[in-house]
């Protein structure tokens, strides 16, 4: 059966991927950044001996572990989505992609459930400084995880170190797909996203309990440790992210054009940026647009001289190189910076 309630078994294919993507990412993320606040609050809990951060620490690992366990199963069903959803692009580029997913088990997963066992159910049977060693253990654990999914879907986006052969992409090159520069950037980015999504979870929780009055002092720490991860978290978003745009305008100048709703090279010797823009697909057009004079080539060049390619230039450009066809993706209203 091709259809389904009249759509396409390619529609409910991306549909379900797509759920379940969005889903596992609202918990992965949040579980690295939470992970290295946890030590840091270990730490301080062990080196002060205080029962009272070290309740701290058991509080936290609760609502840890909840969000852990959801990454963990809704990973499980990506991966076979993969397989059951994607079958010619799994068999095009399992050479590839299957190494550093199968690297993120056994290097990270495998090394954080294994240890974060040991922390939570050994609290109280191994020594303290076994429980500290075991939840840094764990975070490292997920910043590495995070590293080879991000390579993985780097490649994606930026495919090096590989070549053709019997209609299947064949590695050349493990040390050009570890360190692709776009997995480098994107990694930094998503760390540092992390960080600052799980700091202001703490902030709030912190904030609820500081408001009741209870376990004040316990709390003021998870504070204060939360608000200085929350400011480093967000100051390395904003370079991250700079620098990340920076580089779609080098390797993906239609990416960049799309999630900007820039569809004609802007005139003369500079480049606005939409603040809001309401484009309309059919007419290749922004119906509406508030937009920044300047700011658009600051943000892309670093100065403000520079300019993108429109989406109709590139689209000419694309079919004069490459032949007939449709280069040009689904625009999206733009509510500031889109990427």
């Amino acid at each position: 059966m091709n259809e389904i309630l009249g759509f396409s078994t390619l529609d409910l294919s991306r549909f379900q991927f797509a759920t379940t993507s969005i889903f596992h990412y609202f918990f992965v993320p949040f579980t690295v950044g939470f992970a290295l606040i946890i030590a840091i609050l270990q730490t301080l809990a062990y080196r002060s001996g205080d029962p009272k951060l070290e309740n701290l620490t058991r509080f936290f690992g609760h609502l840890f572990f909840i969000n852990f366990a959801v990454g963990v199963v809704t990973g499980i069903v990506q991966e076979f989505q993969f397989g059951m959803n994607w079958q010619g692009f799994s068999n095009f580029v399992g050479n590839i992609f299957g190494i550093p997913l199968a690297l993120e088990v056994l290097m990270a997963f495998f090394l954080e459930s294994t240890f974060l066992g040991l922390w939570w159910f050994g609290k109280d049977r191994l020594p303290a400084w076994a429980s500290l060693a075991s939840i840094w253990i764990v975070a490292a654990g997920t910043t590495i995880s995070a590293f080879w999914i991000i390579i993985a879907n780097a490649w994606m986006q930026h495919p090096v170190g590989f070549e053709i052969k019997d209609g299947r992409a064949v590695m050349t090159d493990a040390w050009a797909i570890v360190t692709n520069p776009k997995g480098l950037e994107w990694f930094a980015h998503i760390w540092a996203g992390s960080l600052t999504v799980a700091a202001f979870f703490v902030l709030a929780v912190s904030a609820y309990h500081l408001r009741r009055r209870a376990n004040v002092e316990a709390f003021r720490v998870s504070f204060r440790v939360a608000l200085i991860t929350a400011l480093i978290g967000s100051g390395g978003v904003i370079l991250a992210g700079h620098e990340q745009g920076q580089s779609a305008v080098r390797d993906q100048p239609m990416k960049y054009a799309a999630f900007s709703a820039l569809w004609d090279t802007p005139e003369g010797n500079q480049m606005p940026e939409s603040l809001i823009a309401l484009p309309s697909n059919a007419a290749r057009e922004n119906r509406f647009e508030l937009s920044v004079p300047y700011v658009g080539s600051f943000l892309a060049f670093n100065n403000f001289t520079e300019k993108a390619k429109g989406i109709n230039d590139l689209q000419r450009e694309y079919e004069a190189k490459y032949g007939p066809g449709n280069y040009t993706p689904w625009v999206w209203p733009v509510s500031g910076r889109s990427a």
